[in-house]
């Protein structure tokens, strides 16, 4: 089982056994591949090739894994990532500020106390109005941080069909 993913112009990639870097106009990212085993990265010219010897079906989804990781990561360094939010609301007015390290959703239905929201890595946000906009280069990041804020805003105690308050994500990529 062989997979390779061609590198482009203007982005650098470093990889050894468990370790991978890939650097590029929009920043830089490491990866750590630990746990995978009875696999080999190799960087041959413009190309990383990542294969295995073992003919298993978990091994080859493991070699499927490590393809779309580095993809990933090779798209954000040159490309970025960017969620869209939306924050819905009927009856009290959702506040967001932004502090270090997390997002703090105040008025949510009504309530005295803020919701926290953790921001993860080194995602950018910004606030447009009723639109959110989140930014960075990493795939994991960026979504975590999107998965945080909807999941913080998450209603257990009311009628889903009713209360129809939160902030949710609309569009995903770039």
């Amino acid at each position: 089982m062989e997979k390779e993913i061609i590198i482009p112009e203007g982005v650098t990639v470093e990889v050894d056994k468990e370790h991978a870097k890939v650097s590029g106009p929009k920043g830089d990212l490491r990866k750590e591949f630990k746990h995978f085993f009875d696999i080999k990265i190799k960087k041959e010219g413009n190309k990383i090739k990542i294969s295995s010897t073992s003919e298993r079906r978990r091994v080859k989804a493991m070699v499927g894994t490590i393809a779309a990781h580095l993809r990933n990561m090779i798209k954000g360094v040159t490309q970025g990532y960017t969620y869209r939010m939306r924050i819905v609301y009927t009856h009290f007015p959702i506040t967001l500020k932004i502090e270090e390290g997390k997002v703090l959703i105040n008025n949510f239905m009504g309530e005295n106390t803020p919701r926290v929201a953790k921001i993860v890595g080194d995602t950018k946000i910004e606030v447009k109005g009723q639109d959110i906009i989140l930014t960075g280069v990493s795939r994991e990041d960026v979504g975590q941080t999107a998965a945080n804020i909807e999941q913080a805003c998450r209603i257990s105690k009311y009628d889903r069909r009713v209360f129809q308050d939160g902030i949710y994500i609309t569009e995903k990529g770039k």
